[in-house]
């Protein structure tokens, strides 16, 4: 017998032995796949919720009589976009357009630049009632715009800004300074106060520092305070209706009460138009989300 042969008989002579596999130990955050299928689901039943309404509105835009919203099922039969050419054609929507994009801009600017002074003094001086100061800012928040709309509208009369630009700019400011502030002084506050130390060594004032070393480490912070500035501005409709009285001066969220009368409603000409009105936020909302949300979680924690 040969010296293979003789190996062979007794490896198949010995005790087969099996080993088992470790169990596959699951990681920190890793969902099972039952998991992950009833999560997507609910976030698709959500996102479905959430966008029905869209949808609806864009469908009911495309029926050519005003009554079709009570018979939505005729409206696919019928389809078309002359609501959209009226609007754009016949009404004065680009001068609402212009309204709101001048409104809304200068609300942007004006009340970014206070809001961002008013938290950087907040977050790095201390003058008495500071914190106080704080405060009442963030009282003027708690008031209805039913109660701030008449002494508003009297010192504004008393200043000769009622249907300007300017008032509405002004007003607007009053309600956005306070949260931008808010939100600006939390974000100054992770900026190490080594570098406003490194400015004053270098020979900068104060607001040469704040201009030339703070802000521009804060522009996240500033894209968040001035998009919900550009946004407050552009989609408000109590202060606008009551302190804008020319038409060819209204913003479009005020325009589009002027399809509605008191004894009639052209709901496919307002559907049009509303959704003209939310391609050019959308879209901006769309190719600045990033940069929102990183501003929005960059201030939520002091390094």
């Amino acid at each position: 017998m040969s010296t293979t042969t003789a190996q062979t008989s007794a490896a198949a002579t010995e005790p087969e032995t099996t080993e088992k596999k470790p169990r596959r130990t699951r990681r920190r955050g890793e969902t099972s796949l039952a998991g992950a299928f009833v999560s997507h689901g609910v976030l698709t039943v959500a996102s479905l919720i959430a966008l029905f309404p869209v949808l609806w509105l864009v469908y009911l835009s495309l029926g050519p009589d005003k009554d079709d919203y009570l018979h939505p099922g005729r409206i696919w039969s019928k389809m078309t976009f002359d609501n959209y050419a009226f609007v754009l054609s016949d009404t004065n929507f680009f001068d609402w357009l212009k309204s709101s994009l001048i409104v809304s801009l200068g609300t942007t600017v004006i009340g970014v630049l206070i809001a961002a002074t008013t938290g950087y003094a907040v977050s790095r001086m201390r003058f008495p009632g500071y914190r106080k100061f704080m405060w009442v800012l963030l009282v003027t928040q708690m008031f209805p715009i039913a109660v701030l709309i008449v002494p508003m509208y009297q010192i504004l009369s008393d200043l000769g800004l009622i249907d300007t630009y300017l008032g509405l700019i002004l007003v607007y400011c009053s309600t956005a300074v306070p949260y931008c502030a808010w939100l600006l002084k939390g974000y100054f506050d992770t900026i190490p106060f080594e570098i406003d130390e490194a400015g004053r060594v270098d020979g900068l004032t104060p607001f040469g520092t704040f201009a030339r070393l703070i802000l521009p480490l804060a522009k996240p912070g500033l894209a968040v305070a001035a998009f919900y500035s550009f946004i407050t501005a552009f989609g408000e409709v109590a202060f606008a209706t009551t302190f804008l009285l020319d038409d060819e001066k209204y913003t479009l969220a005020v325009g589009l009460q002027s399809f509605v009368s008191e004894h009639d409603a052209q709901r496919n000409l307002m559907a049009a138009t509303a959704v003209l009105i939310a391609i050019p936020v959308s879209l901006f909302f769309y190719l600045v989300q990033k940069n929102l949300v990183t501003g929005l979680t960059a201030g939520g924690t002091k390094g």
